[in-house]
């Protein structure tokens, strides 16, 4: 049979594509065999599941231990009821033993005991019966709540120094976030268990990253060996480019054109493949999507993604816990500068934000393409002026982004008009408050042949206490063209100044010259 590419939870190789487990996490055996207590974190959905239940069962199957991955997610249900939480975990570890390891290395009936100490004497007692040496993975130890996070840490603190003859050899502990990170109180101000977690014999945390391009290269590549299917390499890079290595995103694109959009095995998966099936996935809004964009509200996140949202400068301290949280969400890049992690998640991100003024936008994209084919950019604009005109104060009060309102408003007209037609690619100049749009619009020359028209926006936003930003747009815009090779553009410049005429008087387009000698558009919104 051949395999297919997986989005919804782990991977088997028998039929799935995958990326060997160990080549992710290589790291982690050495510091099993050394007794090691540690975490693993890693963005959801990253394979970090998969990686650990293929190696927990490689370690068994070797025969040196005992090794058992399973899952505490189940005990999300009790919150703070510590001692229901620990009949939960027990109950998952009982359920995965017999259906991952031979009887002679199941747990024994689990010892009488009081609540807070379930886990402590079941798990010594299983210790000191097994023929080898534990090693347990708990999964999802971050669905754990309050009181039942501190008590299921506090016991393995407390049996820690009884391994591994009487306790487990190895415990690896598997979140979204480091155990220092978790909640230990559903309310209030968000605390953390910080740097006196009950579970301080850690030795350290790792994180799980994403696929490299190589990794990539190499998952497409057993499509290709399996079902003669080639990519090519313009297609290749173009996942690349999208996902950055998001494990979940590079399975969803592959899949979607393979499965969903059905191209025959017969023909060449192109670039244009890829755009599509970007374009689809984004659209359905998938359970792994849905779930990101939920995080937006959290205020943690918020102070995070809108500066980086209006190029303004984020945090860009190691050491803020907004900035780790949001990194270990997986919404930005894991090293730096400060950057939403890949441009499928930008799009996402900046479509939702701004679907809050889809309404208002009744618009009939079919009206901004030309009889021959390319965008309308110059009716787009008018048009805009005259729906900013008429509904930007409203729209823009209502946005839960405030700070970034205005360019959510334009990208999210945008959008529409070019909706099903064409492509936009969003750009955060970080630091240099700016956000930059290219527009590229598929279109058929005269002679019949496939071409793009490109368009290139710059959106900058005046604010009280800044210089007026038209000079420095223009220079910008001077840099952004350059890069693309284009000869002209759109300065778009958002007046929110209290001083600001009303939004009638001062909404206008005119025409400027860049310090290059271009000749631009520029709309004062």
């Amino acid at each position: 049979m051949v395999r297919t590419f997986n989005t919804a939870g782990p991977c088997t190789s028998a039929f799935h594509y995958m990326v060997p487990p160990e080549q992710r996490l290589p790291d982690l055996r050495p510091r099993i065999d050394q007794m090691g207590y540690f975490a693993v974190h890693a963005t959801q959905p990253a394979g970090v599941t998969t990686a650990l239940l293929a190696l927990a069962r490689a370690l068994t199957a070797e025969g040196r231990y005992a090794a058992l991955h399973f899952t505490a997610e189940t005990a999300k249900v009790t919150k703070d009821d510590f001692g229901a939480a620990e009949v939960h975990i027990l109950d998952a570890i009982q359920n995965a033993a017999h259906q991952d390891l031979p009887r002679e290395l199941w747990p024994p009936e689990w010892p009488e005991s009081a609540p807070g100490r379930r886990i402590y004497n079941g798990l010594s007692a299983w210790a000191t019966a097994c023929p080898r040496p534990l090693v347990l993975v708990f999964d999802e130890i971050d669905a754990l709540l309050e009181e039942s996070m501190v008590s299921v840490l506090s016991q393995l603190r407390a049996g820690y120094h009884r391994r591994p003859r009487q306790f487990p050899w190895s415990i690896v502990l598997c979140g979204l976030r480091d155990v220092r990170d978790c909640k230990v109180s559903s309310g209030g101000s968000e605390p953390r268990l910080g740097s006196t977690s009950p579970f301080n014999i850690k030795v350290e945390s790792l994180r799980l990253g994403d696929f490299s391009e190589e990794a990539l290269r190499a998952l497409y590549a057993q499509h290709t060996a399996e079902s003669g299917q080639a990519f090519t390499d313009d297609a290749l890079a173009r996942s690349w480019a999208l996902t950055a290595g998001q494990p979940w995103l590079v399975n969803a694109l592959a899949r979607e054109i393979v499965r969903n959009m059905a191209v025959p095995p017969t023909e060449v998966i192109t670039a244009e493949h890829v755009e599509t099936a970007k374009e689809r996935i984004i659209l359905a809004r998938q359970t792994h999507l849905d779930s990101l964009v939920a995080r937006l509200m959290e205020p943690r996140v918020k102070r995070v993604i809108e500066p980086l949202l209006a190029g303004e400068a984020p945090p860009d301290n190691p050491y803020d816990d907004d900035l780790r949280y949001t990194r270990d969400l997986g919404l930005i890049a894991p090293d730096f500068p400060v950057r939403i992690a890949n441009p499928i998640y930008r799009e996402v991100i900046a479509r939702v934000l701004a679907g809050h003024a889809d309404p208002a936008i009744v618009t009939d994209p079919r009206s901004f393409v030309r009889p021959d084919g390319r965008f309308d950019l110059d009716r787009m604009l008018s048009e805009f002026a005259a729906f900013w005109t008429e509904h930007g104060d409203v729209l823009t009060s209502r946005m839960p982004y405030h700070e970034v309102a205005p360019q959510l408003v334009l990208m999210a007209y945008l959008q529409r008009v070019v909706n099903g037609g064409g492509y936009i690619d969003r750009e955060y100049g970080v630091s240099r408050g700016r956000i930059d749009l290219l527009v590229r619009w598929p279109y058929t020359t005269a002679d019949g042949k496939r071409a793009w028209q490109r368009e290139a926006l710059e959106l900058k936003v005046w604010a009280d206490g800044k210089p007026a930003p038209l000079a420095k747009g223009l220079a910008q815009l001077d840099g952004y063209l350059d890069r693309l090779s284009l000869d002209t553009g759109v300065l778009v410049v958002f007046d929110r100044r209290e001083a600001a005429a009303a939004i009638d008087l001062r909404t206008r387009r005119e025409t400027a010259t860049t310090p290059a000698g271009r000749t631009v558009t520029v709309l004062r919104a």
